[in-house]
């Protein structure tokens, strides 16, 4: 089942954003894990990776500041954005743009919300500042706000 690079009716630019413990499927197209860290509780074998990249992930620095913190998610993006800036991120992005170009490219975190991980900041980068999630589509439009219980600072 290693052979996920289908390109299935996908031509377009499309990333996706999924957990690394849901179930693969066949629409995933390229599979790229990017957490810095390898995810709890799961195999390489179960994980069906086409790759892992560790550049484009947050510092542990960010990554242990944030902490998952919906509050904090709008600081967290600016912050890595500009982590991202670095030659070693550039070169990454770029190659993950080549993933996407080819066909779908879903990106994969262990972030038990991914509309708030750098995985969503990473798809919407890559999709030109749209955002977009794996199967949280009703939830993409304010993902980055996630404010209708907490609209106060």
């Amino acid at each position: 089942m290693s052979e996920k690079k289908s390109s299935a009716k996908s031509s377009a630019h499309t990333v996706q954003v999924r957990r690394i413990y849901d179930e693969a499927e066949k629409s995933d197209g390229t599979r790229v894990l990017v957490d810095r860290v390898w995810p709890r509780g799961v195999s390489k074998d179960k994980a069906e990776l086409d790759e892992w990249v560790k550049d484009v992930a947050p510092s542990t620095e960010l990554r242990k500041w944030y902490s998952h913190d919906p509050e904090k998610f709008d600081e967290f993006a600016r912050r890595f954005r500009e982590e991202l800036k670095g030659d070693d991120a550039a070169k990454t992005l770029d190659e993950l743009r080549e993933h996407a170009q080819k066909g779908t490219l879903t990106l994969l975190t262990a972030a038990k919300r991914d509309d708030i991980s750098q995985a969503t900041v990473l798809a919407e980068i890559l999709n030109d500042g749209t955002k977009s999630t794996g199967k949280k589509t009703s939830n993409s439009k304010s993902s980055s706000k996630k404010s209708s219980s907490k609209d106060s600072k």
